[in-house]
């Protein structure tokens, strides 16, 4: 699997948003959602805040591929699941720090149903 170089993960991770879209089986986008995401050392996470039944989070079973977009580029990604407790522990932490000003949203992020519901967003090349 590739990895982020330090740039593009340094400006995936700066925005509070990033836009997510996933692949249908034909290699089409789904509509871009905007979701939450955080970096753990060298690499980068995003959680579906309504668990795995969001239709969003669904799309990525489909192919496990798609694209994110942050500070106006785009990169093709591959969705890996994440549910290991240690790491989903670390994640929170990183959501907690990042996003501290919204308690609220904060707590659902960082809910069971969010954490059940982890990805981490592995670049491609094209």
């Amino acid at each position: 699997m590739t990895t982020w170089n330090t740039e593009d993960l340094a400006a995936i991770d700066r925005p509070d948003e990033v836009e997510i879209t996933s692949l249908r089986p034909d290699g089409s986008a789904r509509p871009y959602r905007i979701i939450w995401g955080v970096r753990v050392d060298d690499e980068f996470y995003v959680r579906s805040v309504n668990g795995p039944d969001a239709a969003w989070f669904r799309g990525t079973r489909t192919r496990h591929d798609g694209r994110v977009r942050a500070g106006g580029t785009e990169y093709e990604v591959s969705f890996v699941d994440t549910d290991d407790g240690e790491m989903n522990d670390r994640i929170d932490t990183a959501y907690r720090a990042k996003y501290r000003r919204y308690p609220n949203p904060v707590r659902s992020i960082t809910s069971p149903a969010a954490r059940s519901a982890t990805l981490k967003l592995v670049p491609r090349t094209r």
